[in-house]
């Protein structure tokens, strides 16, 4: 654009008629002076390269697109199933599962069996996870995950004789009783959470099964909950779950370990995912002194 500037000049002459400027100067008829005005030439942009533009936003919603290998286009969605890039063929879990013993599962005991149809063939094949696709559903397995972490599961409370605190002390050849201490949801089960995803839920369920006990004196013993002990059993072994003592003195660091199994359902699958958890303690075992005179 272009700017104006202004110069103030003494005027030629002051007379009755006002100021008399020389050409191209205009008289100011309030201050007696003469202006002249400039006008500069327009300001020039700063050179450098060309702005980019932005990307262009896609439209809200807009439909996946799939292609077979020739590139014809193709529903993305037929026959209950949906088109696997990879696959190249319309996947979907097959109904009924095979059972264990079939070969399609090659010799896997977790994942899923899909039936892969395709416009020439159709077959079966073994996942350990969802097939990818453009419309292709959550993958339940991530899903169950997300479930089992909403659980926040824990490992026991452990609850055992002697005890482990100063003054406890065990006898050489008593037996010792074991058992989860105040038992919870999220300790021992049952639990149940749930995840969703675009429309999608998986709901898992989640319980302990067993509680693998090492001793620390090379002995392990299997439980359940156990049977907590009390001042009336005595020396008595525990109807449950208990060990039949150690045969030397010492601190003797003790393990429990359960094991959950959480069993998932969803999007047309089943599955279960096992879990394992562990906890120590340590006992004192001590020897009885005979008092002779």
């Amino acid at each position: 654009m272009a700017v104006a500037a202004c110069a103030v000049v003494t005027p030629q002459a002051w007379a009755g008629g006002g100021v008399s400027c020389p050409p191209g100067e205009i008289p100011d008829p309030r201050t007696g002076t003469c202006i002249i005005r400039v006008v500069l030439p327009p300001v020039q942009p700063i050179s450098g390269p060309p702005a980019r533009p932005g990307p262009k936003p896609q439209p809200p919603g807009k439909p996946p697109k799939c292609t077979n290998p020739t590139g014809q286009a193709i529903p993305c969605d037929a026959g209950g199933g949906y088109w696997s890039p990879d696959r190249q063929c319309y996947v979907k879990v097959a109904h009924p599962q095979p059972p264990r013993s079939d070969p399609v599962w090659l010799g896997n005991t977790m994942g899923t069996i899909y039936q892969c149809d395709s416009p020439t063939d159709r077959y079966f094949f073994w996942s350990a996870t969802q097939p990818t696709g453009p419309t292709a559903p959550p993958d339940p397995v991530q899903l169950a995950q997300v479930a089992v972490t909403a659980m926040r599961l824990k490992a026991v409370t452990i609850g055992i004789v002697p005890l482990n605190r100063p003054g406890s002390v065990g006898l050489v050849g008593m037996p010792q009783w074991m058992w989860v201490q105040n038992p919870s949801a999220s300790t021992w089960g049952p639990i149940t959470k749930s995840a969703s995803a675009g429309g999608y839920t998986v709901t898992a369920t989640g319980r302990v099964g067993r509680i693998l006990w090492d001793m620390g004196d090379g002995q392990t013993v299997t439980c359940g909950e156990g049977t907590p002990y009390s001042m009336a059993d005595g020396v008595a072994r525990s109807p449950s779950c208990g060990h039949d003592g150690y045969t030397r003195q010492g601190t003797y660091t003790v393990t429990a370990t359960s094991s959950w199994t959480v069993s998932w359902a969803g999007i047309g699958q089943t599955g279960s995912i096992p879990v394992t958890l562990r906890q120590t303690t340590t006992v004192q075992i001590g020897e009885a002194q005979v008092l002779t005179q």
